[in-house]
């Protein structure tokens, strides 16, 4: 992997950063702002630092504003389109696992669409199930709702194979749904895997890292087992303290964890079929543009440090499971003695 790894940024980080406690968000100035004017803020603020952008469908990017939303793109590309069934009421007890069977159909058809609007931009497209699980025990036919997802993950992976398109999966344990079905990344894989035994092999996963370290998942760790197993789709690149989807800046917590991640994306050679460092990030009371600017030029700090590393050294390490020399090593290009 090279320094030149490109990136891509959701643009949700430049709204007005609602909370449950602050519904109007703690930057209501920016509450009625377009998705234009949002991607011009973040285009002229941040400039070459990000390659690309990525946006749900149809609320931030959809048919009617693509055109002036490119305008503002400014000659940055459309990385990742994700689906968009988590901002609207109607799927508050699920969208793919509805009970519903109407509300089921239609959460299939807007993926579809989604899926279609992502093809034609030739962006991948990302299934961060937030709204399908549950919130109390008894509430749902587990056995049927599993089916459902699994079924409705298959169309969609179908429809991107269709369409010449990846499908990055995402897991996260809680948040809208109190329990998320596809709440870890074991859950991921058995998806991946019920679709791979149906010939879909186009379905990665996509790494968000607070989503990780919320479930104590090791990052570099499962990072690894991805990239051996061909299924290491995207990064969302964050940190936070572990115990809710802060989606800090980069490098701001978590750091041991996040430069051995830089260490395995490099051994993986990321980036080197395309792949990018995706930027998930909602800065509640900083500026956008100088958390985003801060994140990319902090992992880019990281990501230099682990180049230092001496890879031949802390293989040998790690081949007899020394701690201990593993970290002389580590510390050694960090400056340490």
């Amino acid at each position: 992997m090279s320094n030149g790894l490109k990136t891509s940024l959701g643009i949700w980080a430049f709204g007005p950063m609602v909370t449950r406690f602050v519904p109007g968000g703690y930057k209501p100035e920016y509450a009625q702002e377009s998705t234009v004017e949002r991607v011009r803020r973040a285009v002229e603020g941040l400039g070459d630092l990000v390659d690309g952008y990525e946006f749900h469908y149809p609320q931030e990017l959809n048919e009617d504003n693509l055109d002036a939303v490119r305008d503002a793109l400014d000659g940055h590309d459309v990385y990742c389109m994700a689906t968009g069934l988590h901002l609207d009421p109607r799927f508050g007890r699920g969208g793919l696992v509805s009970p519903d069977g109407a509300t089921r159909a239609e959460a299939l058809r807007r993926t579809a669409a989604a899926i279609d609007f992502a093809g034609e931009l030739g962006a991948h497209f990302i299934i961060w199930p937030g709204i399908e699980g549950y919130n109390y025990p008894f509430q749902s036919p587990y056995r049927e709702s599993w089916g459902w997802l699994v079924d409705g993950i298959g169309e969609a992976a179908q429809r991107c194979k269709d369409r010449g398109i990846l499908l990055f999966l995402e897991h996260k344990n809680s948040e809208p749904a109190m329990k998320i079905l596809m709440r870890n990344l074991g859950m991921t894989l058995h998806v991946i895997h019920k679709l791979r035994a149906e010939g879909l092999d186009n379905v990665k996963v996509n790494m968000d890292w607070q989503h990780l370290l919320m479930n104590r998942e090791s990052l570099a760790e499962y990072a690894a087992l991805l990239a051996a197993e061909g299924l290491l789709g995207h990064q969302h690149a964050n940190s936070g303290w572990g115990d809710f989807d802060d989606d800090n800046m980069v490098g701001a917590t978590a750091f041991m964890e996040t430069l051995e991640l830089a260490v395995e994306l490099r051994r993986a050679g990321y980036g080197e079929n395309g792949e990018r460092l995706g930027f998930d990030l909602y800065p509640y009371t900083e500026d956008a543009v100088a958390a985003v600017r801060r994140s990319v030029l902090q992992w880019r700090f990281i990501d230099g440090i682990a180049a230092k590393i001496d890879d031949a050294a802390l293989r040998e390490a790690q081949a007899d499971k020394d701690a201990v020399r593993a970290y002389e090593v580590v510390y050694r290009a960090l400056g340490g003695e």
